[in-house]
């Protein structure tokens, strides 16, 4: 009996943990809803405008949204390499 409750067990961390995956999935997607659609066009305009004059790459320019109730964000930060 010890071997088929070990089985059972498993089964139910394995389901917990699967649910624990959906729901940080599930709220990583409602984060991405409240983003507005033209953000990552808006990021890929402010990157060729920035690599006219200085040579970034995608990961070194962060274009982030933050909404409450009566208040928006928009932050922008560019990494800029150092000048020689």
């Amino acid at each position: 009996m010890a071997l088929l409750d070990y089985f059972r067990s498993t089964k139910v961390n394995t389901a917990s943990l699967a649910k624990e995956r959906l729901q940080i999935i599930v709220a990583h997607e409602r984060n991405d809803r409240k983003s507005p659609d033209y953000l990552p066009q808006l990021k890929q305009d402010i990157l060729n405008v920035i690599a006219k004059y200085v040579q970034v790459s995608e990961d070194q320019v962060s274009v982030e949204f933050d909404q409450s109730d009566d208040l928006a964000v928009l932050e922008l930060n560019v990494t800029l390499p150092e000048q020689r």
